[in-house]
């Protein structure tokens, strides 16, 4: 995995023409998230789905909320592109869409396209974004469970704190 560092937040960010950011409280869209990546100058769009599953580290899971601190997190990820452009400069095209709220079991809670002539960078790209937006950016989730008594119990983490207990959250 690439690990570049990330530029200090008060260094402008021109935006790309192609690229889309966005934290939203509405249902995530595939098909758009992957209309805005495509390009035809593209040999690939890679895209990463990131979904509400039933369990985590062996607890049933009933639901995830997602906060933000928007106007942080959409800097972060502007943060992202700018390094993937320089480190695969012939990226067309970087979406990353995170939904905050009340999200249930099944219901997509980021979404992150990369276009590129070449699926190899286009992977590499991908990976790296959803990477270091997990350990970066201002975004929170509270894991509500379902306990054995039938009552949910809610405890909040951030997204980065996935990678130290589970990998994958």
């Amino acid at each position: 995995m690439f690990s570049g560092a990330t530029l200090p937040v008060s260094t402008p960010i021109q935006p790309h023409p192609g690229d889309n950011f966005a934290i939203t409280i509405a249902p995530l869209s595939l098909s758009e998230v992957y209309i805005l990546a495509d390009d035809p100058a593209n040999g690939a769009v890679v895209v990463m789905s990131g979904m509400v599953r039933n369990n985590t580290e062996g607890r049933s899971v009933a639901a995830l909320e997602y906060q933000a601190y928007e106007p942080m997190a959409i800097r972060v990820f502007q943060q992202i592109a700018a390094e993937i452009r320089k480190t695969w400069p012939a990226v067309t095209h970087i979406v990353i869409h995170h939904r905050i709220g009340r999200l249930n079991i099944g219901q997509i809670s980021v979404l992150v396209a990369v276009g590129c002539p070449h699926r190899s960078e286009a992977f590499a790209a991908c990976q790296y974004a959803i990477d270091t937006l997990k350990h970066n950016a201002p975004i929170w989730k509270k894991e509500w469970y379902n306990e054995p008594d039938g009552q949910l119990f809610g405890r909040w983490v951030s997204i980065g704190a996935c990678e130290q207990t589970e990998g994958d959250c």
